[in-house]
């Protein structure tokens, strides 16, 4: 009982000292940085990359302080699966969850949802894809390191995979309680998204099956001009109009604030239950 005891509290640990820690240090880093140059404030990709960065630094050496010194836990069972395993996870998960999100789009076409060409050259869109998912993977392996990784899997030691996966996924969603124009319906689905990310983490590839389908939700919604998680995305050729009502479409704040993700996002978290445990062949 007491081990078990022990894994959950150092599963908050690394959630709760990993938030602060990591906050902490994007200020400091972006303060020092603004003295010199206060142009990182026109856009937000600069900020989001130095928290990325320092959160990968944060939550990186709290897996290995607590996961592999602290739980003596091999780096498998931490989801740190390579080769060939990880490539092949990182592309399921990356097809499976970029799937998804173009079907939480398409799926809101009957309720008025649509794309229209805006003018620009079908060639900077390319070019703006490409930038994206440069600009999306550092953030999509941080939060992986943040909310499953060690979090989960320390915690599983402790309650058990299922219990693991929903406790961190409501975790996930409270971490983007303060997102633009966030509804108690998109915080369900962000949290139900945990549980889908969850399912990926414990599938083969582990870690980079997680961020594999992290990133493919968040491109295929970026590329597609819609709004992720609130956050809106400038895209050049194309432009996405959601259609109504909002609690079925997701509206401004995106597919995750509406019904539709609801279902496809249920769809992924079977799917991925159902795929091998990253300890099992392929």
């Amino acid at each position: 009982m007491r081990a078990r005891i022990a894994a959950v509290v150092w599963s908050l640990v690394i959630l709760v000292l990993g938030y602060f820690a990591m906050v902490s240090l994007t200020g400091l880093v972006l303060g020092l940085w603004a003295r010199r140059n206060s142009a990182i404030w026109a856009s937000p990709i600069i900020p989001a990359l130095v928290q990325a960065a320092a959160g990968i630094l944060i939550y990186g050496a709290l897996t290995w302080l607590v996961g592999v010194k602290a739980m003596r836990m091999p780096a498998a069972e931490l989801g740190w699966v390579g080769g060939r395993p990880a490539v092949m996870g990182f592309g399921r998960g990356f097809g499976l969850a970029f799937g998804l999100g173009l079907a939480s789009l398409l799926l809101g076409l009957p309720a008025g949802s649509a794309w229209a060409q805006d003018g620009g050259a079908f060639g900077a869109y390319l070019g703006r894809v490409a930038i994206l998912t440069l600009v999306l993977l550092p953030p999509a392996l941080m939060e992986e390191l943040a909310f499953r990784g060690a979090a989960v899997a320390t915690m599983a030691r402790g309650i058990g995979r299922g219990p693991a996966v929903l406790v961190t996924a409501v975790c996930f969603s409270a971490a983007h309680r303060a997102n633009p124009e966030v509804t108690m319906l998109a915080l369900g689905n962000i949290a139900l998204a945990g549980v889908f990310l969850g399912a990926t983490f414990f599938a083969r590839g582990g870690l980079w099956t997680a961020t594999g389908a992290h990133l493919g939700w968040n491109l295929a919604l970026a590329a597609s001009a819609a709004s992720v998680s609130g956050l809106p995305f400038a895209i050049p050729w194309i432009d996405f109009r959601p259609g109504s009502p909002a609690w079925v479409t997701g509206g401004s704040f995106g597919p995750e604030g509406g019904l539709l993700a609801t279902v496809v996002l249920t769809v992924g978290a079977v799917i991925a239950l159902r795929w091998r445990h990253f300890q099992e062949g392929v």
